[in-house]
């Protein structure tokens, strides 16, 4: 019988995909590493939130085979260990996308048009004073800047598409013809940062993309340019960012990812009136958290049981491991 640890809650359609096929499965709420490794000894796979799983625990995991994450992103996970022991890697891919998309233009929409200063100015009674409210703006026909064309920068453009915005597209990985394909134009990543009025970011965190915005990229854009971030922290230089929202030189940003997470309540953003943020949930609408957890249980039960009902796009070393 296969035996599958799930670090961290999912959706109990998630459990439904195991016990059908009549794995043993269980869940660890002690996430500190003595316990994983105390509770992992044995198992065939993991189900994996956001606990990180490094090269000390999976080693005394000598009969795993695959690690699934409930998500796209796997920086909490010791990829060159997997690699280097053949053992799978495998994300929702499929999953969040629609969320995220919402997500990111539910930021623009709010900081654009300033809808918490609307409210309360109309819940205290001061209906007549709205010409003393700033300035608010429409998406329509602006510049918007997809940084990352993967599924998710996809759904985004779908979406700001609807509002007939330019879209721009960055993605050194993609080509031109994918680009112009899904109605938008390729443009490098200087031009696109200075033209863009809305930018979002849909790229993995790696040395080549930490700290890809800082200081002198956030002097060239737009002062009214609203900067959007539901990837992964640390893209943004946090102390940068904070240096170009209250000195004007950009107009807004919004954040569901922090480069320490949670953030400190000391950090200085969150005093910010220019800047809104969320707690890493752009993905967890009730819809998504169901089918994330579905396709992080199929993964598993898939590679081991039925590799022909897998999708492999979903494994992110399927050249490593062969297959």
């Amino acid at each position: 019988m296969k035996k599958i640890a799930i670090i961290g809650p999912i959706h109990k359609d998630g459990w439904a995909v195991f016990t059908k096929l009549n794995f043993d499965v269980f869940e660890i709420t002690n996430l500190s590493r003595e316990n994983l490794i105390k509770q992992l000894k044995d198992i065939d796979g993991i189900a994996l939130r956001t606990a990180n799983l490094d090269s000390n625990i999976m080693k005394e995991c000598p009969k795993l085979k695959i690690v699934s994450r409930h998500g796209v992103g796997y920086d909490n996970v010791d990829t060159s260990y997997l690699n280097k022991n053949k053992l799978a890697l495998a994300v929702t891919g499929t999953s969040n996308a629609v969320s995220v998309a919402e997500h990111v233009l539910t930021m623009f929409l709010y900081l654009s048009k300033n809808i918490h200063l609307s409210d309360a100015l109309t819940k205290n009674g001061d209906f007549d004073k709205k010409t003393t409210l700033p300035n608010f703006f429409e998406l329509f026909q602006k510049n918007i800047l997809i940084m990352g064309f993967g599924r998710i920068g996809q759904a985004v453009t779908k979406r700001c598409l609807g509002f007939e915005c330019n879209v721009y597209v960055y993605d050194p990985f993609v080509n031109e013809k994918t680009i112009e394909e899904n109605n938008c134009k390729k443009i490098d990543f200087l031009k696109g940062i200075e033209i863009a009025d809305f930018i979002t970011i849909h790229m993995p965190l790696s040395k080549e993309t930490k700290n890809l915005i800082a200081i002198e990229e956030l002097k060239i854009m737009k002062k009214n340019c609203i900067l959007i971030n539901t990837a992964r922290g640390g893209i943004i230089n946090e102390e940068d960012l904070l240096w170009a929202l209250t000195n004007d030189e950009i107009r807004a940003a919004g954040l569901d990812v922090f480069t320490t997470e949670p953030p400190s309540k000391n950090n200085p953003l969150l005093k910010l009136d220019n800047i809104l943020l969320s707690p890493h949930n752009a993905a967890l609408t009730l819809e998504c958290r169901r089918r994330m957890a579905i396709e992080t249980a199929e993964n598993i039960a898939f590679y081991l049981e039925d590799k022909k009902k897998l999708n492999k796009k979903n494994i992110v070393n399927r050249k490593i491991i062969g297959l």
